[in-house]
C-alpha cells in the first residue's frame, strides 16, 4: 500500500503570461491528482525569502525575486498517492530544454529559470512550503472525489 501525500505547486509568472495555467492544471487533473487548495498571489520579497531561503545571498537570487514577483502566481496543493514524485515527474527537470517531452517543461518551456512551475521535492519541503503559502488549515479542503475509486486500486491507498 502507498501513502497519500500532498505537495505544493506554484505556477510561475511566465506560465501566467503565456496563458498556460489551464493546460498545466489539466495535466494534474488528467493524471488523477486531486486539487485541495488553490489561490492567486502576488509574491513579495518576504514570502520569496522564506520560500527560497536556501538561495538567499546567491548571485542569481535578485533576478529570481524579480522574475517571481513580475506577475501573480497560482499556488496550489495537489493530493494523491505518491503525489510528490508524481508531480515532479509531470513537471520535468528544471533545465527545461533537457526536460522529457510529455512533461510540462518538456512541452512548454525552454529556460532553466523561466521554467513555468515549481513543485516540492520531498515530504519535508512540501510540509514547509505548504505552511508558507497556506498558513491556515481552513484554506485546504478535504473533499471526496468521485473519481478516486477509478484512479486507485483498493490496496494502493492507506
Amino acid at each position: 500500500m502507498s501513502k497519500v501525500e500532498q505537495t505544493l505547486v506554484i505556477v510561475k509568472p511566465d506560465a501566467l503570461q503565456r496563458a498556460l495555467v489551464g493546460s498545466i492544471i489539466q495535466r494534474f487533473e488528467q493524471k488523477g491528482l486531486k486539487l485541495v487548495a488553490v489561490k492567486m498571489m502576488s509574491l513579495d520579497t518576504a514570502i520569496l525569502d522564506r520560500h527560497y531561503e536556501h538561495h538567499v545571498g546567491k548571485a542569481f537570487y535578485a533576478g529570481l525575486v524579480q522574475f517571481m514577483s513580475s506577475a501573480p502566481c497560482i499556488v496550489m496543493i495537489w493530493q494523491g498517492v505518491e503525489a510528490i514524485a508524481t508531480v515532479r515527474k509531470l513537471c520535468g527537470i528544471t533545465k527545461s530544454r533537457e526536460a522529457e517531452m510529455g512533461s510540462i517543461r518538456g512541452d512548454f518551456a525552454m529556460s532553466q529559470q523561466m521554467n513555468l512551475i515549481h513543485s516540492s521535492d520531498s515530504i519535508a519541503s512540501a510540509t514547509r512550503e505548504m505552511g508558507i503559502f497556506f498558513p491556515s488549515e481552513s484554506e485546504i479542503f478535504n473533499w471526496k472525489s468521485h473519481i478516486e475509486e477509478s484512479v486507485y486500486a483498493d490496496d494502493e491507498v492507506i
